[in-house]
């Protein structure tokens, strides 16, 4: 979505900076991991260990370091000489967005692949992140437009993988070799809040990425997205682990208020959420459907689940989203619905959303749940020019519904 398509929709002027406070941390500091995973391979489908292990370490290899040319071709991490690597949005015209490179850094310290992870890190640095002028500090990237393309835009979603994988590899791997991990999210904290300190205001639209008043990320960080968000880009899940990394009390009410917000703007009927909203959960016009960039707001619910202990609500959420899709057949559901399911808007099966279901049957307790995690265990890496999203979303499916999405 374009800046100037934002400001039709926007609800008042940009808030004022957070401010710098006594709160920001110095240090990151340890964090708690939760006491078990849970295991849906395991416990709904009775697979061996030895068997996960092999199925995820299969999709690794083939999506990381499979034909990336050759037909059919799986593999959507890029090298780039012998120290960078990027993912490869191959829908797109092999952009290059900062949710798949954060998503893969997210992947690659689960799996323990520190090179994998330096390079992807590397080039974010180095190749994409604005290094002067009010966006410094930021990393360009790409959204999608409500007519199907892409736009330039700075995507908090990517920005937000980038601090958490940096928690994680400083935590699993230490800060003491090539890359200070603990640095660079450091300054990531900093950037995510104190943008228009640095700057000395708002200069040319440029914002903070979280709204001070809201407590939520708008949708870019701009003045013309002011009082809109995106529902796959509020994640309450990574905000409680940043309070304990950042000691910073106000990612936890900022969890607290992304839970809220998930409540108020999911329908009552399917659980689905549109693509952009205001601060209280109502649809902006032109994104008032479930769309595939929903399918992140769904699985964000289940890392939140899993993370952060739980609520009630989360279960609901799941519910409901399953119970509409096993009325529309398991096997045969569609991509995109009206906000309440009674259109359907594109009847194509979406790898995509096969993942995020499956992953949703996590937090759910469905009666038909271990259809839709089977689903995803059945899945093979996809291949050809569409494999970008499906493949980035099946790696994280195998990881969570394996017991394997951990905190470090």
């Amino acid at each position: 979505m374009t800046v100037a398509s934002l400001a039709l929709g926007a609800c008042g002027a940009t808030t004022d900076s957070l401010g710098y406070n006594d709160t920001e941390s110095k240090a990151l500091l340890p964090l708690t991991p939760p006491a078990s995973y849970p295991n849906p391979f395991r416990d709904l489908l009775g697979q061996t260990d030895a068997a996960i292990s092999a199925k995820l370490n299969n999709a690794f290899n083939t999506i990381f370091h499979g034909s990336l040319t050759v037909s059919p071709a799986y593999a959507i991490y890029v090298p780039v000489g012998d120290d960078e690597a990027y993912i490869e949005d191959t829908f797109h015209d092999n952009e290059i967005r900062t949710e798949g490179i954060g998503l893969g850094m997210m992947i690659c310290v689960e799996f323990n692949k520190q090179d994998e992870f330096d390079k992807l890190w590397r080039y974010a640095k180095e190749v994409i992140e604005d290094q002067s002028g009010p966006d410094a500090g930021y990393f360009p990237s790409f959204c999608d437009a409500a007519d199907g393309t892409a736009t330039s835009c700075l995507d908090p979603y990517g920005f937000e993988q980038f601090v958490t994988a940096l928690i994680f590899a400083n935590d699993r791997w230490t800060s003491t070799g090539a890359i200070d991990y603990a640095t660079d999210a450091l300054a990531l904290f900093h950037t995510l809040r104190h943008k228009e300190d640095d700057n000395g205001g708002v200069v040319d639209g440029v914002t903070n990425i979280f709204d001070a008043a809201a407590n939520l990320p708008l949708d870019v960080p701009n003045v013309a997205a002011a009082g809109v968000t995106r529902p796959s880009v509020i994640m309450p899940g990574y905000y409680a682990l940043w309070a304990e990394a950042d000691a910073d009390p106000n990612w936890t009410a900022a969890a607290e208020r992304a839970r809220s917000f998930w409540q108020s703007d999911a329908n009552a009927t399917t659980g689905f959420m549109p693509v952009r909203a205001g601060f209280d959960g109502t649809p902006l016009a032109g994104w008032a459907s479930f769309q595939p960039e929903g399918y992140r707001t769904q699985i964000n619910v289940v890392i939140d689940q899993i993370w952060s202990g739980g609520n009630a609500w989360n279960v609901t959420e799941s519910n409901q989203l399953l119970s509409f899709f096993s009325g529309q057949g398991i096997a045969t559901y569609g991509r995109i619905f009206s906000l309440d399911g009674t259109m359907v808007l594109d009847s194509s099966h979406d790898p995509s959303l096969v993942v995020a279901n499956g992953i949703s049957a996590l937090a759910s307790t469905n009666s038909d749940r271990s259809s839709y995690v089977n689903a995803v265990w059945n899945m093979d890496p996809p291949s050809g020019d569409a494999r970008y999203y499906s493949g980035i979303l099946l790696m994280l499916g195998l990881l969570i519904l394996s017991g394997q999405f951990q905190v470090y």
